[in-house]
């Protein structure tokens, strides 16, 4: 049974659940600091018109703590969920795709005194023609009732928010961004690198079976008519949205850090270990996040030093230079004009890239994968489509609803075939494998004959392990309400470093395995 009902079968249900795990669910990289109010789009006004969202301060104010909307707005304290730009473009072709009724959503959330969110308001946006363009008809619900038609009717609000988020993190946070992005890497350092270069050494292990498990996708999932476009709602647009987004993908955004303060919940702090410091302190993705990446850039520093003393010797590494001109004018030829790339002339850079794959490869890729079946095996929590449109007074549906509101949840979300073919994927991908490698192991101990760089993945290991420990400690720390949802902790991100034995094999919601194999 998902772990997200095996305790309470009704947690899910709550506003605070479903903030929650927009900090500590399956796709905890999507929530962003709001800057400006009401939010605005970034479509193309001469082929959108003004995509401008129709939340009012009427509808948010009077759940501010006392605060305005300014007040809020300046205190760091108001957050959005915004699938509203990313599906509008689609969303004409995407609803005539039979049983589909898709919306593109925003979702306003408030930052509690208590270090929680809250949902303010949610705007559910369909398009239409208007004038020559595709304009936006829009809609916006807040939690007025808890019992009652009106309560389903925020409930299914979020319901469809949560058909734009799964379908995110399905198609951009776990494809694009980790299987996907790391094959030319993979490609380049194998063409360039001998097997014996220190770069090879250190990167080889976070590329196990990631070639392999991308092919067997191709080949069964993420192929036309397969089993990715039979599960979610853009079905055989799927992979073009994905592609569409691939166009604005940032190597440099992939490491942590940066994402956290590109999203604005995070600053600069160079008084911090990490070089950050989070504006939402607790935030479980991002705060045992920073702790292994800390981690991996410590090793990766203390590796490279020992073959690299200065920028000389790296500028004058062919091998290394080779796969770094290959890595950006072939590996992305697309985007090798960027202005972000690093120009691999000093150690530095080095550091920061290797940092990056590796991240990519081991905790982004756990934070993204390992918990589809714990929180998506009930897909009432996280739906992959919705087929109807939202119940209005007055109306048949809606009378539907006031007799019996659950029938028609379970009859707007996921149909039945689609979810059973889903969940039954969603338990395999959440597996980890018997013979995992995990982060700050090696599957033999005679990768390197250097005792310097034995022993500074030695040191590697015992700071995973005490990260193991602060997860522990936090997880149980009562302050911090953001790291248990219904009867279970947030493990994500807990190294599993210390298992020698392959204890967390099965769905386990826990461990980093060192690469992208399932």
């Amino acid at each position: 049974m998902p772990k997200i009902t095996k305790e309470d079968r009704r947690g899910w249900m709550t506003d605070e659940e479903f903030a929650r795990e927009l900090l500590a669910g399956v796709n905890p990289m999507m929530i962003r600091r709001l800057t400006e109010f009401p939010p605005r789009s970034t479509l193309d006004p001469s082929k959108y018109g003004d995509q401008t969202s129709t939340i009012t301060e009427a509808h948010i104010e009077k759940n501010l703590e006392g605060l305005t909307v300014q007040e809020a707005l300046d205190s760091n304290r108001l957050y959005i969920l915004d699938h509203h730009d990313h599906y509008m473009p689609f969303l004409i072709e995407v609803n005539n795709l039979d049983d589909n009724f898709i919306y593109a959503t925003r979702t306003l959330l408030f930052l509690r005194g208590d270090g929680t969110f809250t949902p303010l308001a949610i705007e559910l946006s369909v398009p239409e023609l208007r004038d020559g363009v595709v304009a936006a008809k829009s809609e916006v619900y807040t939690p007025t009732s808890t019992t009652g038609a009106e309560a389903w009717i925020w409930h299914l609000a979020k319901a469809y928010v949560n058909v734009n988020d799964y379908n995110w993190h399905q198609g951009i946070s776990h494809w694009l961004n980790t299987h996907a992005v790391m094959e030319p890497f993979v490609i380049a350092t194998n063409r360039q690198l001998s097997v014996t270069h220190p770069v090879y050494k250190l990167l080889l292990p976070h590329y196990r079976d990631t070639m392999n498990i991308n092919a067997l996708a191709r080949q069964k999932l993420i192929n036309a008519g397969g089993i990715f476009e039979m599960t979610v709602f853009p079905r055989k647009y799927a992979l073009e949205i994905s592609s569409f987004v691939y166009k604005d993908w940032n190597f440099n955004e992939q490491a942590l850090p940066n994402d956290l303060i590109k999203r604005g919940v995070a600053v600069e702090d160079p008084s911090s270990p990490y070089k950050v410091r989070l504006l939402v302190e607790d935030y479980p993705y991002a705060s045992d996040g920073l702790a292994i990446w800390h981690a991996i850039e410590q090793w990766v520093a203390e590796y490279l030093a020992i073959y690299y003393p200065n920028d000389g010797v790296l500028k004058a590494d062919v091998e290394l230079q080779a796969w770094w001109k290959e890595v950006r004018e072939v590996g992305h030829a697309d985007l090798k004009d960027e202005p972000w790339w690093p120009a691999m002339q000093t150690v530095p850079e080095l550091v920061k890239a290797c940092s990056t794959i590796i991240w990519i490869a081991s905790a982004l890729h756990a934070a993204v994968n390992f918990g589809q079946y714990p929180y998506c095996g009930y897909h009432p929590n996280r739906p992959s489509v919705s087929r109807r449109p939202m119940p209005k007074a007055g109306t048949k549906e809606y009378e539907e609803l006031e007799r019996d509101p659950e029938k028609v949840f379970i009859r707007t979300i996921t149909c039945q075939l689609q979810a059973i073919i889903g969940i039954s994927l969603l338990e395999i991908l959440s597996s980890h494998s018997s013979d995992e490698v995990y982060l700050g192991q090696r599957d033999t101990p005679e990768w390197t004959s250097d005792d310097k760089a034995q022993e500074a993945f030695k040191r590697f290991g015992e700071r995973l392990t005490e990260i193991e420990k602060r997860v522990v400690a936090m997880n149980a720390d009562p302050r911090l309400k953001n790291r248990n949802g219904p009867g279970f902790p947030y493990t994500l991100l807990f190294p599993n470093n210390s298992d020698r034995k392959g204890d967390a094999a099965g769905v386990s919601a826990k461990g980093i395995p060192n690469s992208i194999s399932i």
